[in-house]
């Protein structure tokens, strides 16, 4: 039973930070290569990061780089966001997916998704 658990979403200031959990159970998160979604409301679901299997080569999309960081606890299981300088448009729903194959032009996620953790950047 694969099982992937957001945490850490909240109510942010413009320019504070957050950090979100992915809890991983039923797959080895370092086996996958792991990446963040967010979808904001009317808005279509987009690619915001991802680590490869191997934890070596991250991805993140033109809006947040800089500002945000992918990573990965190998003894806990579990891969992290590092969100820095939030903005209002970073206000989202932001997921979890195992399996995302991010090579060139390839942007394809994986077969695994956690409910979503709701991130507000507001005053």
């Amino acid at each position: 039973q694969v099982q992937l658990v957001e945490s850490g979403g909240g109510l942010v200031q413009p320019g504070g930070s957050l950090r979100l959990s992915c809890a991983a159970s039923g797959i080895i998160a370092s086996n996958n290569g792991m990446g963040w979604y967010r979808q904001a409301p009317g808005k279509p679901r987009e690619l915001v990061a991802t680590i490869t299997n191997g934890g070596s080569t991250n991805y993140y999309a033109d809006s947040v780089k800089g500002r945000f960081t992918i990573s990965r606890d190998n003894a806990k299981n579990t891969v992290y966001l590092q969100m820095s300088s939030l903005k209002p448009e970073d206000t989202a729903v932001y997921y979890c997916n195992a399996g995302v194959v991010v090579a060139g032009p390839i942007r394809r996620s994986g077969n695994y998704w956690g409910k979503g953790t709701l991130v507000t950047v507001s005053s």
